[in-house]
C-alpha cells in the first residue's frame, strides 16, 4: 500500500470542529434568548429575527455570487451575525431596519474585508453602532413586555438606575424591562453563554474579566447592589459571551484575550459613568477589536524554529 507523505508548514493541529459545526453551536447557544425575546415582545420579536437572517444570508450570497467567489452561506456564519443583529434591535423597530443592518454588517464589515476571517470589527456591532447613529430616534424606542402595563414605551434599567429610580434583580434575570430584544432575559443569556463556555466554544477568559472588571469598578464607585444591577443591565452580558468572543475579533493569546477582557469592562464603566451615553457595551468592544492587532503584537507566543538575527 503507498503511503502520502504530506508536508505542511505549522501549526499541525487536527479538530473534528469544523466553522459549520461551531456555528450552529453558537445559534443554539443564541437560541434560549431569542424565545425569551419572542415571549416578552410578541411576534415582532419574531419578524426582526427573522428579517436579519434573511438579509445578512441573501446579501452573503449575492455579494459571492456578483463576484463570482465561492458560495459559503452553509457554514452558517451569516446566520449567527444575522441573530446577534436581531438582538441588538428593539423589538418594535420597522423591518427594513434588520435589512439595512444586514446589509452593512455582510457587505460592507464582512465581504468588503475578504469575508469570514477578513473583518476587524464584529459585523453586527458595527451595524448596530450605524443604525444607531443614523436612527436613533428608532434605536431608542424600547417597547414594553407582555408583562408590563402602564406605559406604551419604558426606558431601560441604565436611564432608570442613572435616574435614581429603583429597579428590581428579579425582573432584570426575567427580562421583564426595556431593552433591545435579545438583551433583556439574562438568564437565557447565561444559559448560552455558559454552554458555550463548557463546550469549548469560547474562552472563558473574555467573559469573566469582561464582566469581572466591570463588576469589581462598580463595586468600588457604587457598591455590591449597584454592581449587581450594572451588570444585569444593558448588553454588558449578551456582548461578554457572544460578541467579545468572536474569533476573528478577539486576540489569539490567553494574555491578550485577558487583556481584552479587562479592557472591555473599563471601557463600558467609563462610557456608562462618565458619558452622557447610559450603554457603553457595543463602543467598547468595537474599540477593542480595533485594538486587537496591537495587542496581538505584543501576547503572541515565541515562533518555534526562528532563527535568532545576529547584529
Amino acid at each position: 500500500m503507498q503511503k502520502n507523505l504530506v508536508v505542511t508548514s505549522s501549526p499541525h493541529l487536527r479538530s473534528a470542529r469544523f466553522t459549520r459545526s461551531i456555528m450552529q453551536e453558537v445559534c443554539l447557544a443564541l437560541l434560549p434568548a431569542g424565545i425569551a425575546g419572542i415571549i416578552l415582545f410578541g411576534w415582532n420579536a419574531l419578524a426582526v429575527i427573522v428579517a436579519s437572517v434573511l438579509s445578512c444570508v441573501v446579501s452573503e450570497y449575492a455579494f459571492q455570487r456578483v463576484n463570482h467567489q465561492k458560495i459559503l452561506i452553509g457554514d452558517w456564519s451569516a446566520v449567527v451575525t444575522g441573530l446577534l443583529l436581531a438582538y441588538n434591535i428593539p423589538a418594535n423597530a420597522p423591518l427594513w431596519i434588520p435589512v439595512v443592518g444586514g446589509i452593512i454588517a455582510i457587505v460592507l464589515v464582512k465581504q468588503c474585508f475578504g469575508g469570514l476571517g477578513g473583518n476587524f470589527m464584529n459585523p453586527a456591532l458595527t451595524a448596530r453602532a450605524v443604525l444607531f447613529v443614523s436612527w436613533a430616534g428608532i434605536m431608542s424606542n424600547y417597547p414594553q413586555t407582555r408583562f408590563m402595563t402602564d406605559a406604551v414605551s419604558t426606558a431601560t434599567p441604565l436611564v432608570q438606575i442613572s435616574g435614581g429610580e429603583s429597579v428590581k434583580i428579579l425582573d432584570l434575570l426575567l427580562g421583564n424591562c426595556g431593552g433591545v430584544l435579545g438583551e433583556t432575559c439574562k438568564i437565557a443569556i447565561l444559559l448560552g453563554g455558559i454552554y458555550l463556555i463548557l463546550r469549548g466554544i469560547v474562552d472563558w477568559r473574555i467573559p469573566v474579566c469582561f464582566i469581572g472588571t466591570a463588576f469589581i469598578c462598580y463595586l468600588i464607585q457604587d457598591g455590591f447592589q449597584t454592581a449587581v444591577l450594572q451588570i444585569l443591565s444593558g448588553g454588558l452580558l449578551l456582548g461578554a459571551f457572544f460578541m467579545a468572543t468572536d474569533y476573528v475579533t478577539c486576540p489569539m493569546s490567553g494574555l491578550g484575550r485577558v487583556i481584552m477582557g479587562i479592557g472591555c469592562g473599563l471601557l463600558l464603566f467609563v462610557i456608562r459613568s462618565y458619558a452622557t451615553y447610559v450603554e457603553g457595551c457595543s463602543f467598547a468592544i468595537l474599540f477593542m477589536n480595533v485594538m486587537t492587532p496591537l495587542i496581538d503584537r505584543f501576547t503572541a507566543g515565541k515562533l518555534f524554529g526562528e532563527v535568532k538575527k545576529h547584529a
